[in-house]
């Protein structure tokens, strides 16, 4: 990737994307909601993204990362890969949610 490139590509970008990808079960999005643990932009354009889930037992793991991916794509066009991985540790909480999130739940 060139440095114009991975200069162009920040944090930022990627977690405004990544707020279009929507719970359907609270109605947020998962950035608001705390899923999203760590963002990675590697030299080589692609974008590693670390995220978990409210609960094990919760299906929508393959969504979430192919939604992931696709705003990713659509939002940031010169990637040259997206990958997601789901971790369980640290255990997500309600802690996590972001005072945006909290404020849309009604939380506080």
């Amino acid at each position: 990737m060139t440095s114009l490139l991975q200069s162009f590509i920040t944090e930022e970008m990627v977690l405004a994307a990544i707020k279009g990808v929507i719970d359907p079960e609270l109605g947020i999005n998962i950035v608001d909601l705390g899923l999203i643990y760590s963002v990675e932009i590697r030299e080589d354009g692609r974008i590693h993204i670390t995220i978990t889930l409210t609960t094990p037992g919760c299906p929508l793991h393959a969504s979430f990362a192919q939604e992931i991916e696709r705003v990713l794509w659509q939002a940031i066009p010169d990637l040259t890969g997206v990958a997601v991985e789901l971790v369980w540790k640290p255990a997500w909480s309600p802690i996590m949610i972001s005072p945006e999130g909290r404020a849309l739940l009604g939380i506080d």
